[in-house]
């Protein structure tokens, strides 16, 4: 659900009383449609998230930490110039409208105070953050929209700030029950329908739920509503809802579908779905914000800067598979050499009733079983002695071949398993900086060509995640394969215990043990991460294999991250997220 008229109301009363007063310390633009204010004041400091993206326009206080550019944009460097050090004076909403106003006590560039106003339009595909003066004029914008992107309103810099066009729709706090009936006498739309249409504010979702809490279905029509009670349970459900807007009653809901995902959410009870989903309820709006959006959001914009990464491994893969196929093919052939030195044996021994121009001789098989008869193809253009040579030298080559397609197909499923390992990389991925190091791999290992531009390319320090056990032992987890390779051939100690998820993609993880003997409750917790790091992230319990490093050895000529290990032992692990929270080093 969008955040509707409504339930942006019970946001920006939230907000209104936390960052009122407070300053302006930092401005962020990790992503095009995302900024972060860094608020400071009165002993608190914490961050507004302000998105203007097409699926996820929001704005709400976040703990969550994002990765900057290396280049800051040239919008986030202009809301530098004009908001850093400014106090947030007001938090304001224009009346029924997906819009909050940010009024900014600020500073011009001659030092004199002046007022500025940090508009967000939350409204799907036309979100926007606006900065203006503080006549209304507009200094700059995230989006600008010119006459051939709208004819009814333009939003350019220069141009004077003004609310979208009415939509004509009635102002639910003012229509009475008569009005109201009225609109019901007059429809024969669903009744769900009618409120989406004729009243302002209401989201589709809060439409639907006034239906239901009238008449248990949704797809009331309004005629059969009006024929059942004259409209009077809808008109009641509705001017209930009213009344807890009018009071203020606003609190933050969150529905859970069975698999444990954020669905919808609220400001109010949502019963419609009855056991179907699970509803939540939050201390705020901001964390029910963070929770339903920021990881989410994350994921997508993962996700959209690693396919290209995707795309160039799975070609690479899929290269890979075909080739494996057709040697495979080609190996199966060879199998069958014996046959072709057992017909040159034939010939040689008939030589004497050979003659060139020969096309087909038939013989005594006396390699066969019942010493049958047995048809030879030969080459007319060649002696008997050269189609003899032909056929042992063909039986040379498949038992040539046989050697060399083995070694082929062998360095072919590493690599394949490599590409594989290269995957689960991607998709565990968690911000850019991981996103570089795998992509400068694929750039070691000849998978992506080095991007020429004249400049040499800053390595970014490899940063490995740290983890520390209930018994105090400090556990390292790789995010990929150089990171793997690094940690467990220089970094660790041969005395350190290293641990993998068995026979699949995943992370090396290793237990600092400074001599001592890891606890099986610090065991089971690595076992755990390295589940968790790896392929089967999504079983119930996940064979781990663990070892001295010592044991650990790199595959001779392999790729990153590519080891054999010898005196192992196998532990069940169980993968948890919660787990990973909970013994990751802040």
């Amino acid at each position: 659900m969008p955040l509707d008229a409504f339930c942006l109301t019970g946001l920006r009363n939230e907000l209104a009383g936390r960052i009122t007063g407070l300053k302006i310390d930092k401005v962020q633009q990790p992503d095009h449609d995302q900024v972060i204010l860094s608020l400071r004041g009165f002993g608190a400091s914490i961050r507004l998230l302000i998105s203007a993206g097409t699926g996820d326009a929001r704005l709400h206080l976040t703990d969550a930490v994002f990765e900057n550019p290396q280049n800051p944009p040239m919008f986030c460097m202009l809301l530098r110039k004009h908001l850093l050090g400014s106090k947030i004076k007001s938090v304001t909403q224009p009346p029924l409208e997906r819009a909050v106003d940010l009024t900014l006590d600020c500073y011009d560039v001659l030092g004199e105070a002046s007022e500025k106003h940090l508009i967000i339009e939350l409204m799907g595909r036309y979100s926007n953050i606006i900065l203006t003066a503080q006549d209304g004029m507009i200094i700059e914008c995230l989006r600008r929209i010119d006459g051939t992107m709208s004819e009814l309103r333009q939003v350019l810099p220069g141009l004077f700030y003004h609310l979208p066009p009415v939509q004509g729709k009635l102002n639910p706090l003012d229509i009475s029950r008569a009005a109201f009936m009225a609109l019901m006498d007059a429809s024969d739309k669903p009744a769900e329908k009618l409120l989406l249409e004729q009243i302002n504010g209401f989201s589709p979702l809060i439409c639907r739920e006034i239906v239901s809490r009238a008449y248990t279905d949704t797809q009331m029509r309004t005629p059969e509503a009006v024929r059942i009670d004259g409209g009077a349970a809808l008109c009641d459900a509705f001017f209930t809802l009213i009344g807890d807007i009018r009071a203020g009653n606003f609190d933050a809901y969150i529905l859970i579908d069975a698999e444990g995902k954020p669905y919808d959410f609220s400001y109010t009870p949502i019963l419609q779905y009855g056991n179907a989903l699970k509803l939540e309820r939050f201390p705020d709006f901001s964390a029910l914000l963070d929770s339903f959006y920021t990881r989410r959001s994350n994921t997508e914009r993962m996700r959209q800067k690693s396919q290209a990464l995707t795309k160039s491994i799975k070609n690479a893969h899929d290269r890979v598979r075909r080739k494996l196929e057709n040697q495979r093919a080609e190996l199966k052939k060879t199998l069958g050499r014996e046959r072709l030195r057992e017909l040159g044996d034939i010939i040689s021994a008939n030589m004497h009733a050979l003659q060139k121009g020969m096309s087909v001789f038939t013989a005594a098989d006396y390699y066969a079983p019942d010493e049958g008869m047995v048809d030879i193809r030969l080459d007319p253009l060649k002696t008997p002695q050269q189609n003899a040579a032909k056929y042992y030298k063909d039986y040379s080559k498949a038992k040539n071949a046989e050697t060399i397609l083995k070694e082929q197909i062998k360095l072919g499923e590493t690599e394949l398993e490599y590409l594989k390992s290269v995957l689960e990389e991607i998709l565990r991925a968690e911000n850019e900086r991981d996103l570089v190091e795998i992509k400068q791999e694929l750039t070691q290992t000849g998978y992506i060509r080095p991007q020429k531009t004249g400049k040499k390319e800053k390595q970014p320090q490899v940063q490995f995640t740290r983890y520390l056990s209930s018994a105090g032992f400090d556990i390292r987890v790789g995010k990929n394969n150089v990171q793997n390779e690094t940690l467990t051939h220089m970094l660790a100690y041969k005395t350190d215990v290293w641990l993998h998820a068995q026979k699949i993609p995943g992370s090396h993880v290793i237990i600092s043990t400074n001599g001592r003997e890891p606890d099986k409750a610090s065991l089971s917790e690595a076992a755990a991460l390295a589940a968790w790091f790896s392929q089967a992230r999504e079983n119930k319990k996940v064979p781990v294999d663990y070892t001295l490093v010592k044991y650990v050895k790199k595959i001779p000529g392999g790729r990153p991250g590519m080891v054999t290990y010898t005196d192992y032992k196998t532990i069940l692990a169980e993968p948890s997220d919660e787990m990973v929270k909970k013994l990751k080093v802040k």
